[in-house]
């Protein structure tokens, strides 16, 4: 560890990257290559990491990613066991059906679990790189649910309102995604130059902006439906002299691997487990910075 940890109060986000592939292959996923050779990845130490983070930061939020959780169930649920009750749960997913698995299955599973998932991110992106499972599926889960797109290089601007009219009758939010790889902190916030933002600014009604050291959200109203522009930095430490002139590294996101290595970046970055017994504990600096919004997004 180079410098003393300092998180947020509760705890930094703990993503886990589930151990099985999917059957994508979206030109932005910077993972696929990591579920090319499965042969290190062990369930088990996924499941002891997923108990220390818990003993660690007991509230923390859990996300499950990948690859594809929905891919297999039935680890899924295992995994899902192991998170107790303290934690918000997200699960970052394609929805996918399959031979064997059922939009019922997918159902059934989501009732079952709708006491611990807070919510489902479903991708379905402007273009369509995937598969896709019915958009009834997504409005009959009975759990709060997101749709993430990603709005990547030169994406079709002139299919937007189309794309959001799909949503309307479902009344599912949408959340945009900038290309993370592609954001800088000179950009994060930027407005002037940020040409996704100047197209919504054409096609909705602009409520107000949210954000903190790393992330921001552009929240806007089309036609009733619930819309947000969402930008992140790509790696998750900001490195902070603190006015007492002591360092920090500010960690906003933790990482389990395939195999159950604790990372404190997105790189191979290993989280000091001894030095995070004894971080310090700060406000989360996610705030309002223009507009009056109900709810912070999640």
């Amino acid at each position: 560890m180079k410098n003393p940890y300092k998180t947020r109060a509760g705890g930094a986000t703990v993503t886990v990257f589930v151990p099985y592939d999917c059957g994508n292959h979206c030109p932005f996923c910077i993972n696929k290559g990591e579920y090319a050779d499965t042969s290190w990845f062990n369930m088990d130490e996924i499941l002891r990491s997923i108990k220390v983070m818990d003993a660690l930061t007991p509230k923390c939020d859990f996300v499950f990613t990948g690859g594809e959780p929905f891919a297999n169930r039935h680890a899924l649920q295992e995994l899902l066991d192991a998170v107790p009750s303290t934690h918000r749960v997200f699960i970052n997913t394609t929805l996918p059906v399959f031979e064997g698995q059922t939009e019922q299955d997918i159902i059934d599973f989501a009732e079952k679990n709708k006491d611990k998932i807070t919510c489902i991110n479903i991708s379905r992106h402007l273009v369509k790189y995937v598969e896709e499972s019915p958009d009834e599926l997504l409005a009959a889960l009975p759990v709060r649910r997101r749709v993430n797109c990603v709005l990547y290089k030169e994406y079709p601007a002139e299919k937007l309102p189309q794309y959001l009219e799909r949503w309307i009758p479902y009344n599912i939010p949408v959340q945009f995604r900038f290309d993370y790889t592609a954001t800088t902190p000179e950009n994060l916030y930027d407005q002037e130059n940020d040409k996704i933002l100047h197209d919504l600014h054409k096609i909705a009604e602009y409520r107000g902006l949210d954000g903190c050291r790393m992330r921001c959200g552009f929240h806007f109203d089309y036609n009733g439906l619930e819309l947000t522009y969402h930008k992140t930095l790509p790696y998750s430490t900001i490195v902070e002299t603190d006015e007492n002139g002591v360092t920090y590294d500010i960690l906003y996101d933790i990482i389990i691997k395939q195999n159950g290595e604790i990372r404190s970046d997105w790189d191979d970055t290993v989280l000091d487990l001894t030095g995070y017994k004894n971080v310090v504990f700060e406000p989360y600096d996610l705030r309002v910075i223009e507009g009056h919004l109900d709810e912070m997004a999640y």
